[in-house]
């Protein structure tokens, strides 16, 4: 399995492209495989026939470990796959013990327990009978061995069968449980009408699952970190943006003549942010290990919405570009995030993030840390102001997050006024 970047120290094998006695040539593609954030293919480095997979689809495999074998046909390589498979076989067996033994002694629960049953459940499971009040006797298990798990609760509440608390405990404990009717019962169905009812019942309670993915995985730990772990604030301002939209009008019209290409408002953001944030080491870090790291440059994070998940690549010294630089590399990134084929090394050392949700039409939002870094910017949707003379202004908000450990509020607040007062004199920020 190939490393891809320092930071990466696992990979998940997503697509076999050839199986076992396939002939393989130099170029061909093997597998696919993702990191934490990016998507690969992996070539064949040599030709002849794939002999053995070690690995299969879905697999999380170590960086550096075999995941195959190439070789001659006919070729016999079971002293190479049994010592590779040593290790997982006998873990595999010490698991399976217990695994039998709960087997054989879990019934199927279809129907009410009786006192001295042995329950099968697991840690969440069982947390959220507790916490929901569901009527264990109608649980049926579906996991592993006969194990019940979070979503046979789910069935079960979603179906209405209820509980107190109390009773979930005694079914827990072994003991035989009492299910308190409701004060007015409606009349059962008669046997015909609830066979008539059950493929309904179960149509409403159809659903599939599929486990999240690399990307997500990463997200979900990356943000339950940030909101954990750090005091987050958020700061919401907002700017006169007419003279932003003047000039963005006049790129519109000349700016393609000039070979400028096409600017966006939000590219404009990142230049002011890149102007900016300098003056503002803690703002412009990350903070690690009670330790902090200011860059000696802007190094902005580009948020980009992609169907794998959110992503973040790299502007890399983004005060060093100018505004059509900028946006060349902020377009390339982003195409290379939709694309699937950023790097690690493409996704690391932020020193700020920047993200837009205003071409979506939000307003205000709080946007997240990404973490190690100390703050986040959100840019927002332009809506129309009144001014004291009763004509209009169109105003753009900006929503900062930042991380109270490690910057106060009173700076935060002047990067904030720094920022719009550099975005409303966009013209002549340029100058600078």
């Amino acid at each position: 399995m190939p490393r891809q970047g320092q930071s990466v120290e696992s990979c998940i094998i997503t697509t076999w492209h050839k199986k076992v006695g396939d002939p393989v040539a130099v170029g061909d593609i093997l597998f696919s495989y993702e990191t934490d954030k990016s998507a690969f293919d992996e070539t064949a480095q040599t030709a002849g026939t794939l002999l053995a997979v070690l690995a299969n689809e879905g697999d999380v495999v170590p960086c550096l470990d075999t995941v195959c074998y190439i070789g001659e046909a006919g070729e016999d390589v079971s002293a190479l796959t049994a010592s590779a498979k040593d290790a997982p076989a006998a873990e595999e067996k010490a698991e399976a013990k217990p695994a039998a033994a709960a087997q054989a002694a879990a019934p199927e629960i279809t129907a009410p327990a009786v006192e001295g049953e042995r329950i099968f459940i697991s840690p969440r499971a069982r947390n959220h009978a507790l916490k929901t009040g569901v009527d264990m006797t109608k649980v049926a298990p579906t996991g592993p061995h006969g194990r019940i798990i979070e979503r046979d609760i789910d069935r079960a509440l979603d179906a209405g069968f209820t509980a107190n608390t109390a009773a979930v405990e005694a079914f827990l404990a072994g003991h035989p449980i009492v299910v308190e009717e409701p004060a007015e019962e409606k009349p059962a169905a008669a046997p015909a009408a609830q066979a008539a009812a059950a493929p309904a019942a179960a149509d409403v309670l159809a659903y599939t699952e599929e486990p999240l993915s690399g990307v997500r995985r990463v997200i979900a730990r990356q943000m339950h970190a940030s909101l954990s772990e750090m005091a987050q604030l958020t700061l919401n301002a907002s700017f006169d943006a007419s003279a932003l939209m003047k000039f963005r009008a006049s790129l519109k019209e000349k700016g393609e003549a000039l070979g400028l290409g096409k600017i966006s408002l939000n590219d404009m953001v990142l230049f002011a942010v890149s102007r900016t944030i300098l003056a503002y080491p803690t703002i412009n870090a990350n903070l690690v290990d009670d330790k902090f790291r200011k860059y000696a440059h802007a190094n902005l994070g580009l948020a980009v919405d992609t169907e794998r998940g959110l992503l973040v690549p790299t502007l890399f010294a983004a005060e060093t570009l100018s505004l059509s630089a900028l946006s060349a590399a902020a377009k390339a990134a982003a195409a290379k995030a939709r694309d699937g084929k950023l790097t690690p090394d493409e996704m690391a050392g932020g020193s700020f993030t920047v993200t837009n949700l205003g071409s979506l039409g939000i307003e205000s939002f709080t946007p997240v840390i990404n973490p190690p870094q100390t703050a986040i910017l959100g840019v927002c949707a332009i809506t129309y102001r009144l001014k004291e003379d009763g004509t209009t202004y169109p105003a753009m908000g900006l929503s900062l997050t930042f991380d109270h450990r490690a910057v106060d509020g009173a700076p935060a607040a002047r990067f904030l006024a720094d920022l719009c007062r550099a975005l409303e004199n966009f013209d002549l920020l340029l100058a600078k």
